[in-house]
């Protein structure tokens, strides 16, 4: 089965979805996107046990959310659209594998490292950049210091710094680094070896590895939405590094 939601593209096999993102060059995500992520995985989701994440083209898995969607009049309808997609592989019972190549940074980054598995190209680059638009990352909040502990998380979503493929490896934000020309492959023998398995032990044990380790996710994603919906976008810096980013100039933020 095959099927394509403009920027948002599905093939189902051997009960495995590939979700690819497509929306040139660097697959940024805008609402209408996140809105068809989250239908195309409603839609798959109960018919597979894997879904593969990688984006289209050559430069990027994905380089975030649109920074338009920010601005006030819209950055709570993108929150909601973006989120969902998270509650709703928060709750699946498949196992989930980001195949990143190039960029994946921001919203791209917190749906790859939210994924089971994450396989990287040797020249992907990893980043939380919202920091430099004043702005903070809702879901790595939640995630990152469970994955890689508070300093390095804070490192990363306080700096806005960019790492290698082979830097988040150490980290544990990756699985598995390979070659630039190997990733599918990397990929299909990963799949390979889980089907060896048993289904239904492997959603049994994902499961409860999530209930016992992440117990409080979908609480404090609600906490980290709310600052960021009540807190930060009222702020001056919030609503100026926006602009600043799409008026192409640097910020001038406000000084207390």
């Amino acid at each position: 089965m095959t099927a394509h939601h403009e920027t948002i593209q599905l093939r189902i096999e051997q009960r495995a979805a590939w979700i690819t993102l497509d929306r040139a060059p660097l697959n940024v995500l805008d609402i209408a996107m996140m809105e068809s992520l989250d239908a195309t995985l409603q839609r798959s989701l109960p018919k597979c046990d894997f879904v593969i994440f990688q984006g289209a083209g050559v430069k990027a898995f994905c380089a975030g959310a649109d920074v338009a969607d920010h601005a006030p009049g819209r950055v709570q309808k993108m929150l909601s659209a973006f989120h969902a997609v998270f509650r709703r592989l928060a709750a699946a019972d498949c196992l989930t594998i980001a195949a990143v190549h190039g960029y994946c940074l921001g919203g791209g980054m917190e749906l790859a490292t939210f994924c089971d598995f994450v396989l990287a190209t040797e020249s992907a680059q990893f980043g939380q950049p919202e920091i430099k638009i004043g702005c903070f990352p809702p879901v790595a909040m939640v995630t990152l210091p469970r994955l890689i502990g508070m300093q390095a998380a804070a490192h990363l979503i306080l700096t806005g710094h960019q790492i290698s493929a082979t830097e988040a490896h150490r980290l544990g934000l990756v699985t598995r680094v390979v070659s630039d020309d190997e990733l599918s492959v990397a990929v299909d023998a990963l799949l390979e070896e889980l089907r060896a398995l048993s289904p239904n032990v492997l959603r049994l044990t994902r499961k409860t590895l999530a209930r016992l380790h992440s117990p409080d996710f979908l609480k404090e994603l609600e906490e980290a939405e709310r600052v960021y919906l009540s807190e930060l976008m009222p702020m001056h810096d919030a609503q100026e590094g926006v602009r600043a980013f799409l008026e192409k100039r640097k910020p001038a933020w406000k000084v207390k």
